[in-house]
């Protein structure tokens, strides 16, 4: 009995031992890092990952320079890691992998990402969100724009608003477009071009910025609203749509967004922002690349708060171009106030008809368009109705797809500048004048209202051509008359 025994408790204790070691071997081995990517304030930021181990573990940290951890071992369990960045003042963007490791055989990494700060930030006193005045979203504030103007070649010119012979904008002037049917203002504007008073902090000069917001008050007081822009400027933007110049064009879009915003806060909803005017990109790497600086356009208007956190913002398509932009425009940027933006493309084709000067070795210039207003004098200057781009059938394509891509999902669509004009007073007179007008009246009412009917917003590039700015009397009425016909 007692040999029996002795075997029954070895037989037990082997068993024990044996379904002991089984059951440590089978513990699956646990690693959870969230998140796995952080990205970083460029002026130096703090943020946090949390670790979920069922062993000890550490952190490998090559970048230890400019990015600190709270702490780069420890136990099972879970553990909180802030991390400290500091200010990116390199002039490109930082990266850095952590990587995490356990004793378990498991390992995780997390990417820090940091973009540059270049200048200063300007956003030094940002306010509470505010949203009296402001209740139209994107949809509704486009239902209240008919018609829009452009002030051209104004606030763009060097040394301001008469640098290429414009008159100083008056109240009375904006009453006088206004008069004339339009209820919406374009303003295209530089800013760093000239009216820079650092231009190594890209700080803008308070004469300049006081002056636009005066004539941006001479909009809103009259119930008109007015769009405001960052346009060619130098071409600092549009002319540098490239993952190379990506992180100093970002910088600077910042900083020049920060202090306009913060500068036109608070405007009520009658004041919109855009982002940029023709950015020039013709393709999927390029609008990657513009998409990031509408993102920054975004960020830094939003960050500013107040009523600017429920303002309309407006982003451009590659190039503003209405053929590219359904195709290659396929995201709208994140913005954290829903339904509250617009895409705005523009409208001057074809060229060779609408505003090219003399011929070119792609083209030349066309006098005559539309199919019943082609000229039997002076055929060779037709556009001819048959070809296959910049006919009536191709502005009918283009409206229709901007409207099926963006207006019928509650994306508004402006068409921010568009026109075609009569070469009358040009070194190049067309011999067949009468029809040349009619084709250009037409080409305006046709276009007036194909943006009317697919439900985009026209706004009319003047340079002082049809609205005289000084005498405000109307120089060509036969085209504010085509353009009112068209939106009917």
């Amino acid at each position: 009995m007692k040999i029996i025994s002795f075997f029954k408790i070895s037989l037990l204790l082997t068993t024990i031992i044996f379904f002991t070691s089984c059951k440590k071997d089978d513990v699956t081995p646990e690693l959870t890092v969230t998140p796995l990517q952080l990205s970083l304030n460029p002026e130096g930021d703090t943020s946090e990952f949390s670790i979920v181990a069922n062993s000890s573990w550490t952190i490998s940290n090559a970048a230890d320079a400019w990015l600190k951890v709270s702490q780069v071992n420890g136990n099972s369990g879970s553990t909180s890691i802030q991390i400290i960045v500091n200010k990116n003042g390199t002039g490109s963007a930082r990266s850095t992998v952590l990587e995490v490791n356990a004793t378990n055989g498991q390992g995780r990494r997390v990417t820090v990402t940091q973009k540059p700060t270049i200048y200063p930030t300007y956003n030094t006193s940002p306010k509470a969100p505010d949203a009296t005045g402001m209740s139209s979203n994107a949809v509704e504030l486009a239902a209240k724009m008919k018609l829009g103007w452009n002030i051209g070649n104004t606030f763009e010119a060097p040394g301001g608003e008469t640098g290429w012979g414009s008159p100083v904008i008056t109240e009375d002037y904006i009453k006088f477009v206004k008069a004339n049917g339009f209820n919406a203002i374009r303003i295209p504007c530089a800013w760093s071009w000239h009216h820079l008073d650092n231009e190594t902090t890209a700080h803008i000069d308070q004469n300049w910025m006081n002056r636009v917001k005066e004539v941006v008050g001479y909009c809103v007081n009259n119930d008109m609203y007015v769009l405001l822009n960052i346009h060619w400027d130098g071409g600092w933007l549009e002319n540098n749509i490239t993952e190379k110049k990506q992180d100093s064009v970002s910088a600077k879009q910042r900083a020049l967004w920060e202090q306009i915003a913060t500068a036109m806060r608070d405007f009520d909803e009658h004041l919109m922002f855009a982002s940029a005017n023709e950015p020039n990109a013709g393709d999927a790497t390029a609008m990657k690349v513009l998409a990031e600086y509408h993102q920054t356009f975004i960020d830094a208007v939003r960050s500013t708060g107040g009523r600017n956190t429920y303002r309309v913002l407006v982003i451009q398509g590659p190039s503003t171009n209405m053929s590219l932009t359904p195709d290659l425009m396929s995201t709208l940027p994140q913005d954290p106030t829903a339904n509250r933006l617009m895409v705005e493309v523009h409208n001057y084709n074809p060229s060779q008809f609408c505003f090219l000067p003399e011929d070119a070795d792609w083209g030349k210039m066309a006098y005559y368009w539309g199919k019943d207003y082609q000229s039997t004098i002076e055929p060779e200057r037709n556009f001819l109705d048959s070809w296959t781009y910049g006919n009536e059938a191709a502005l009918l394509s283009d409206f229709t797809k901007m409207k099926t891509k963006f207006i019928d999902k509650g994306i508004p669509v402006i068409i921010g500048e568009y026109g075609a004009y009569k070469r009358d007073g040009s070194n190049h007179v067309p011999k067949d004048l009468e029809t040349h007008h009619n084709a250009v009246d037409y080409w305006i009412t046709y276009s007036t209202k194909l943006a009317k009917t697919t439900g985009a917003i026209p706004f009319w590039w003047d340079t002082g051509g049809a609205l005289d700015r000084s005498k405000l009397t109307v120089t060509d009425q036969r085209t504010i008359d085509a353009i009112l016909a068209g939106a009917k």
